[in-house]
């Protein structure tokens, strides 16, 4: 038997905590320190934090907010959300953060993988896929917090992700964003039988039994937003946390 990460994915914007709906109309939920000291009692696996729209906006990091989040956290916590450079990175782990989410930025500058992971290893970098279907129904992977088409198929961009180094890989369905649907069950099979590093499913889940699902598409982790910080689909604001032991066979 073994345990899956199950971890909660907090959006940050102008230092309150957001969630979205296919990555649009960013609703106010509440502020993050006091998630994080729920998600501590509940003894959250880990947390993921993104700065949302950061890169798109053109906005520096705030490392002073993030570092106050990161201060009241008892779990391992991701920081992503407009790092462009080792200096940005390092500046993220200083603040307490454990590992650092890369996402529009390695379009361009891949090589940033390797630097980071050279000095404080592998494991600490999370490349971030997000992804929706064109008008054809193909799949492609979108940058600047989905405003932007990159052009490849995440299949193919997981595998280059993994050539260059990182540890791990994060699928977000901009698709599923917010909509409590589930995963893309089908995504993550193709992703997951593509790489061998470790995959975190994002983008849809809503229940207990999506994150199994997730797990029994081949994911290593399963992340979610709506799920953690509303009561169900349409109802108001509520810190919460599956209460029973997610454990699969």
């Amino acid at each position: 038997m073994r345990r899956i990460r199950t971890i909660p994915v907090l959006l940050l914007k102008n230092g309150g905590l957001y969630k979205t709906i296919n990555f649009k109309n960013p609703k106010y939920v509440g502020d993050p320190i006091n998630a994080v000291k729920i998600f501590n009692e509940k003894e959250t696996d880990e947390l993921i934090l993104l700065d949302y729209n950061a890169s798109s906006d053109g906005r520096s990091i705030d490392y002073k907010r993030i570092e106050e989040i990161a201060g009241e956290a008892f779990m391992p916590m991701a920081y992503g959300g407009a790092i462009k450079s080792l200096d940005d990175a390092r500046r993220v782990f200083d603040c307490g953060f454990e590992k650092v989410v890369l996402n529009s930025v390695l379009i361009n500058n891949p090589g940033l993988i390797e630097e980071i992971g050279n000095i404080y290893g592998a494991q600490a970098v999370v490349g971030s896929i997000d992804y929706k279907k064109n008008l054809f129904g193909k799949s492609k992977v979108y940058t600047m917090s989905g405003g932007k088409n990159a052009g490849y198929d995440p299949v193919e961009w997981s595998f280059k992700l993994q050539s260059y180094g990182v540890g791990e890989i994060m699928v977000n369905s901009i698709d599923r964003d917010g909509t409590w649907d589930g995963y893309d069950l089908d995504m993550i099979k193709k992703v997951t039988s593509s790489v061998t590093v470790p995959v975190i499913a994002c983008g849809g889940a809503g229940s207990v039994s999506d994150l199994k699902a997730g797990v029994s598409a081949g994911a290593s982790a399963v992340a979610a937003g709506s799920m953690f910080v509303f009561q169900k689909k349409g109802m108001g604001v509520l810190i919460s946390f599956p209460s029973e032991s997610i454990v699969y066979g």
